[in-house]
């Protein structure tokens, strides 16, 4: 009977060297909780145009994107052919948490909201205005001097000259 537990006790420690090598390869990273992500709302008027976070997520508006919270503030780039592109700041808000409440990351903006404004055509460009030539006066047999002004209501300067 001793043989039988020698035997069993040698086969456990076996079985638990092996699996004790097994978790000196098993890396720590297990126990870290993985980096908080945070929805972000994207908005835009008119819908439809192509929203792009500075950390690399993107959709078409309207639509939401989760992404990892960062340490520091991000844009978001929104673009939509015919209309001007517009950027718009996100401050990322973290909140610890106590005993009571778990820690939690926010957004403001949330939504993030832009206004896209259209793209102004450029100006037609306009030649300058030139004055038409007076047409030549046709050919009459009386000269201009000659002409009677009795017909005028102003009178004739170069009357006193004649």
């Amino acid at each position: 009977m001793r043989r039988v537990i020698a035997i069993a006790l040698a086969g456990v420690s076996i079985l638990g060297a092996t699996s004790l090598a097994g978790c000196s390869s098993m890396s720590w990273n297990v126990f870290k909780s993985a980096p908080p992500t945070v929805q972000v709302r994207l908005e835009s008027n008119p819908p439809g145009a192509d929203a792009t976070t500075s950390l690399g997520q993107g959709c078409k508006t309207p639509c939401s994107v989760s992404v990892p919270a960062p340490d520091a503030p991000f844009t978001v780039a929104f673009a939509l052919p015919k209309y001007q592109p517009a950027s718009v700041p996100v401050n990322v808000i973290k909140n610890p948490g106590d005993f009571t409440t778990p820690a939690s990351v926010t957004t403001d903006p949330n939504p993030v909201f832009a206004e896209l404004q259209p793209a102004t055509p450029p100006k037609p460009v306009r030649k300058p205005h030139r004055p038409k030539k007076p047409k030549p006066a046709a050919s009459s047999a009386v000269p201009a001097e000659a002409a009677p002004t009795a017909g005028s209501p102003f009178p004739d300067p170069n009357a006193s000259k004649r």
